[in-house]
């Protein structure tokens, strides 16, 4: 699933070619994505100049005079830039036409994504109930110590729900907390202020870090060249259960939490 990283990388791509363009045509295939997509999406995009290409959590916000389009990648989500006369395929279910001669391209074969509609001066009900985002100061040791407080809840839980900080995934929740030496399943109101100043650090470290290496699942948005994100090659423990710890040597432990892969060390992490 498309993480926060991987949402900024695909946002930097296509933020170059949709800002100040002005929306020639919106063709929708398939309306029926995770939700359906409102009638208003179409003449409220179509002959608008796109103002700004911006994120909040794992949205893309398009925004135009009129309001903001909301775009998610859903689960298996992407968009690339391509020529206009280039053929759609079977999962290209959306496409915002610039009169550039640019195509943003949306295609999500697990149809989870979603296209969705923000009007200027309100909240998306989706958007209303976000925590602040990871990489900004609003995120900081006073923030999360506050929310951990008496809370019974497993850390790694905690610093992925939406509610308390956005686009913390599963990914990046593993390599956060295998850097700042802390067990996943360790109770959140149990963990010491000192200690969670180092996963605020870590959590900011790994997204920064990921998002300089173009993330970890997604591909090459813009030129569709299928180069895969690179920061695979560095991940410390996800995906690497059975396998030695880079720290300490012994075996990581591959456990299921909260119905998610948790890859972490006994020995390094308390």
């Amino acid at each position: 699933m498309p993480e926060l990283p991987e949402v900024e990388t695909s946002r930097a791509g296509v933020a170059p070619y949709l800002e100040g363009a002005v929306v020639s045509r919106l063709v929708i295939r398939q309306s029926r994505l995770r939700w359906p997509i409102p009638d208003q999406l179409v003449s409220s995009l179509e002959g608008q100049s796109i103002r700004e290409v911006s994120r909040r959590g794992k949205y893309l916000l398009i925004r135009v005079e009129g309001g903001s389009a909301l775009v998610h990648l859903g689960m298996s989500g992407s968009l690339r830039m391509l020529p206009e006369s280039s053929p759609a395929g079977k999962h290209d279910h959306v496409d915002l036409e610039l009169a550039t001669g640019w195509v943003m391209r949306f295609t999500d074969p697990r149809r989870f994504g979603a296209w969705l509609w923000q009007p200027a001066g309100e909240l998306h009900p989706l958007l209303a109930s976000l925590g602040p985002e990871p990489l900004s100061d609003a995120f900081d040791t006073r923030y999360l110590a506050a929310k951990a407080k008496g809370r019974k809840t497993a850390i790694k839980a905690l610093i992925m729900d939406s509610h308390v900080v956005v686009g913390v995934g599963n990914i990046y929740a593993n390599e956060a907390l295998y850097q700042a030496g802390i067990d996943p399943r360790r109770a959140s109101g149990r963990i010491s202020r000192v200690r969670l100043a180092r996963l605020v650090e870590a959590i900011k470290q790994v997204l920064a870090a990921a998002i300089i290496q173009g993330g970890t699942t997604l591909r090459d948005f813009v030129g569709g060249d299928g180069k895969p994100g690179y920061f695979k090659q560095a991940l410390s423990v996800y995906g690497r259960g059975g396998e030695a710890c880079p720290g300490c040597g012994k075996m990581l432990t591959e456990i299921k939490l909260g119905q998610r892969s948790t890859v972490f060390c006994r020995s390094c992490q308390r």
